[in-house]
């Protein structure tokens, strides 16, 4: 596939303003489309849209395939009726640079409660709009919203702690469960109406502004997830559905006891018989939603690292071929040329390179990875290609500001290093670095919104390492002064993005 230059910014929804404590679909979003098209952008890269559980990370859902609750705009519930400018007054004080997700729960849930008890009054529920998205996603959206209504009923309990009789989806109990959960079913089905239902109108009108989105595929599922819960034959758990194996990868320089992720790995064997129909469902969806995918963890795709499901560490694993081959060519006769970017960051082999370079997959480049006597020299512009994607840095690395100030004090080697490179010898290293993502040969530039605002270590999205306070940053708007569009247009003009 043909990649235009082109240069975007990395923003999820949720870091988005907004009164209600946590980035949405609302109209704060449309005024970013607007400020990517005033900026010369014509790419809008998100993490994973789904719902998030126990940690707040979006690659961490309770389904492959369903919409963030969390997103659905409550001003626009109220311009479909469903909520009243009552219902929307009193909102409480929220940091507008940080998001408290506890109180943000609580409160969006009683919104999008409210929303539906009035739907249901007007008869929404029964609209043809409405029938037509339930039984179009039928073969997600069902497993979905029982799984949520169940979950709600068992006081939010991982699966493997429900009344077995459902946990384990026995086929004599199923329909008494639909009966006795019905209402909360038809709840989650209504949120994710409305989700999607915004979520198509805000990327028609980026598209419309000649705007891209780039969307994020996490290679595996949550544990605790409706996709693992519907289809546990497709999955590493064992008949009381207890993890065999997890995902996770092995020991390097920056961990001696690797990563232990926790997620099922998949049963490859068993998504052959079908050729991969699952994978084709989760795809189609995605292509539905943007108009580029970027995978997560590529290389699992070509061999993955296994672990023991009862291991405390990564360390006793194993490295197990998968089919990725067969599985791209199959999703290749099934939707044509493929708009996919391959995260292939980490201990990349010469068959993980091969798999993607056969479907001609742009590889990404990470600026800050470059740097310094121990620098990955295959990040320095002069060694890009052009079917590249190339970064200052990613959500899982500090800012480029609070890398190099951390670099200033503990390895002024680095930043000299860096100065020299970029033939430039001034402290504000942050644009100078932008500059060179831009002028290089890669196809596709995108920059983190907390480095085109010239922001800190306060404003990093996530530790790796750390539980608890990841994914919280937000930006207001007082922080874009009037000459940050025109600046990113002129630099659009000059190296022809």
């Amino acid at each position: 596939m043909e990649y235009k230059r082109s240069a975007g910014i990395l923003l999820h929804p949720t870091s988005l303003p907004s009164p209600f404590g946590i980035g949405d679909l609302g109209r704060d979003a449309y005024k970013f489309v607007d400020f990517l098209k005033e900026a010369g952008q014509t790419l809008w890269q998100v993490f994973p849209l789904g719902p998030t559980g126990f940690g707040d990370s979006p690659y961490q859902s309770f389904s492959a395939f369903a919409g963030n609750p969390l997103l659905v705009s409550p001003n626009f519930l109220m311009e479909d009726g469903y909520l009243t400018k009552d219902d929307l007054s009193g909102i409480p004080e929220f940091d507008p640079k940080k998001i408290d997700y506890g109180r943000v729960i609580s409160y969006k849930n009683s919104l999008l409660k409210k929303a539906y008890e009035r739907a249901k009054q007007s008869g929404v529920c029964s609209r043809s709009e409405y029938e037509k998205f339930c039984e179009k996603n039928s073969f997600w959206l069902d497993d979905y919203a029982l799984f949520m209504a169940s979950k709600d009923f068992h006081g939010g309990k991982h699966w493997r702690e429900w009344d077995k009789s459902i946990a384990f989806r026995e086929e004599n109990a199923l329909n008494e469960w639909k009966l006795k959960l019905a209402d909360g079913i038809n709840f989650y089905k209504f949120v994710q109406f409305n989700f999607f239902k915004q979520w198509n109108s805000l990327r028609k009108y980026a598209n419309n502004n000649g705007v891209k989105i780039i969307g994020d595929l996490p290679i595996f599922i949550a544990y605790d997830s409706a996709d693992l819960w519907a289809n546990k034959h497709l999955f590493t758990v064992d008949e009381e559905g207890k993890l065999e194996t997890v995902a996770g990868v092995p020991p390097d320089y920056f961990s001696p006891t690797g990563q232990l992720w926790g997620n099922p790995l998949y049963r490859w064997d068993e998504m052959k018989k079908d050729n991969f129909a699952w994978w084709k469902k989760r795809f189609a969806k995605l292509f539905e939603l943007v108009d580029f995918i970027r995978i997560d963890h590529f290389r699992g795709f070509e061999a993955y690292w296994e672990i023991p499901g009862d291991a405390e560490t990564a360390v006793n694993g194993r490295w197990v071929k998968a089919p990725g081959d067969e599985l791209f060519a199959e999703i290749k006769k099934e939707f044509g040329e493929l708009p996919i970017l391959a995260e292939d960051l980490g201990v990349i082999t010469d068959e993980v390179r091969a798999l993607r370079d056969k479907y001609g997959f742009p590889g990404m480049k990470i600026l800050q990875f470059a740097f310094g006597k121990n620098g990955d020299k295959n990040f320095l512009p002069h060694n890009y290609v052009r079917n590249c994607v190339v970064y200052t840095g990613t959500h899982d690395n500090d800012t480029t500001k609070g890398f190099f100030e951390d670099a200033m004090k503990n390895d002024p080697e680095l930043f000299e290093w860096t100065q020299d490179y970029l033939n430039y010898y001034g402290v504000e290293i942050v644009f100078p670095l932008i500059k060179e993502a831009y002028k290089s040969v890669a196809n596709f530039v995108i920059i983190p919104m907390q480095d085109v605002l010239n922001l800190g270590s306060e404003a990093r999205m996530n530790f790796p390492s750390r539980l608890g306070g990841n994914w919280t940053w937000r930006f207001t708007w007082e922080q874009i002064d009037e000459n940050l569009a025109p600046k990113y247009k002129y630099l659009c003009k000059l190296y022809e993005r």
